[in-house]
This record gives structure tokens, sequence and C-alpha cells, in this order.
């Protein structure tokens, strides 16, 4: 039975991933800062362990208790919704440390198993924010910009061992808890001078027909874990196919 390790499984995606790949038959390893079974499905072929992406020690302990695993879905991932002069560098880099570094080092961790046994596959959530300059999102922009270039290349070194990597690019999630836990965390001291903009603009974005669902991340990982032909860019939610489209990118 395939067994897959996601992580950033508090909420959101991470947890509609969980549940896909339940229901699937697979056995799953959700991983998350603090463990919790809250909003994951039951199931014996269910186990929750503690993982923060940021620190050496969390990630070789989670990987030794996790034993075989034959997919990585890197999810974890922080939000930063404001202008640049209003964002804390320090924050910004608290962000790329998980956005970017985090999925770098789980990626590194689980590569020695592998490669020896000549299969595997790494699936990055990004977003699809990568595909167009909207404001109020340039740090956030720029630590996924970043994450889809690791991983495009990185899929080529991985190749050679028989280790697929794709990208998963959601669009605007406004149903899951992702832009609260973003002020929540990185705060949203936007400038004086950028209030009326900056309100507009995110007025704009709940206004908005087209949207994402948690489930509609959660099948796009399930193709590209599963789809071998599956292309390296696959778009989550309906914002997302529209974007891919303007930009010329398959959708299907």
């Amino acid at each position: 039975m395939p067994r897959i390790l996601i992580t950033g499984c508090s909420s959101g995606f991470g947890q509609a991933i969980a549940a896909q790949f339940v229901d699937q038959g697979w056995e799953v390893i959700a991983t998350m800062r603090s463990p919790s079974v809250e909003g994951l499905p039951e199931s014996e072929r269910l186990q929750t362990l503690a993982l923060d992406v940021t620190d050496p020690e969390s990630i070789a302990a989670a990987i030794a208790d996790a034993g075989q695993i034959d997919v990585l879905v890197n999810n974890a991932g922080v939000g930063m919704l404001n202008v640049l002069e209003g964002a804390d560098i320090a924050r910004a880099r608290e962000l790329f440390e998980t956005n970017v570094l985090g999925a770098m080092a789980m990626t590194r961790a689980v590569m020695p198993a592998m490669r020896a046994q000549r299969s595997g596959v790494v699936v990055n959530v990004s977003s699809s924010v990568t595909l167009r300059p909207l404001p109020a999102l340039s740090i956030y922009s720029a630590s996924k910009a970043a994450l889809n270039a690791f991983t495009e290349s990185f899929a080529l070194e991985a190749a050679e061992f028989g280790i697929r990597a794709r990208l998963v690019l959601p669009g605007s999630a406004p149903s899951t808890s992702f832009g609260r836990n973003a002020v929540a965390r990185m705060g949203m001291d936007v400038p004086e001078a950028y209030g009326p903009f900056v309100q507009a603009y995110f007025q704009s974005l709940q206004s908005a027909t087209e949207k994402t669902e948690a489930q509609d991340v959660a099948r796009a990982v399930w193709r590209a874990v599963t789809d071998e032909t599956a292309p390296m860019k696959l778009p989550a939610g309906a914002d997302a196919e529209t974007w891919f489209r303007e930009v010329g990118l398959a959708t299907a």
C-alpha cells in the first residue's frame, strides 16, 4: 500500500489532501507543528506527526517516525498580505524559511530513500499568483516563484533516479483560513498611504466569482501524484484555470 507524507495538515488544503488519499486507500502521514486529528478523516490508515519544516531536528524525527515514504507533498506554507513598505523583513525571512527552504529541506530528507528505491513523487503546493503580478502579495509571490524555480530544476535532478516532481498552483481560497492565519502570524500593518488601495483590492478578491476550494487542490495533487503524464504545473480552482489559460498554460 503506497504511503504519502503531507506537510501543513492543520487546516485547509492539507486536510483536504489527506482526506483525498485516505479515501483512495492510501496510508497517509499528516504532519503539522502541533499534532491534532481535528478536521482530519477517521481512519486506521491515517497517522499524525509533529513537524516544523524550519527545524532540522523536527524534520529528522518526523522522517524517522514516518518510515517508508513513497510520496511527499510540501503543502506547509505561510502567507503575507501586505505591501512591501508595510512588511516586516524579519517576518519575510520567516516566510521564506517555511515556503522555500522548508520545502527544500523536506525534499532533501526524503531523497536518499527515494533514490535507493528508484521511485517516488514530490509535489510542491505553490500558488497561481506566480502567473500574474498582484498587489499586496509581493513577498509571498516571490517565495512561491522561488519554489517554482526550485521544483522545475530539482525535477531534472530527480528524474535520473525515477523520481517525479510536480507543482500544484491554487488560486484564491477565501473559504479557507489561509488569509486569517497569514494576518495572525505575519501581521498586516499597512501604511496609511496604501490603505484605501489595499482595502479596495481585497474587497475585489472577496467578490470574485471564480475561486478555489480546498477540494480543488486535493484533486490536483491526486493527479500530480498518480498521472505520470501530468504537466509540471497543474492549476487548482476555477480562477487558477483562468489564469493558466491567460498565460497559455494547459489546464488539462
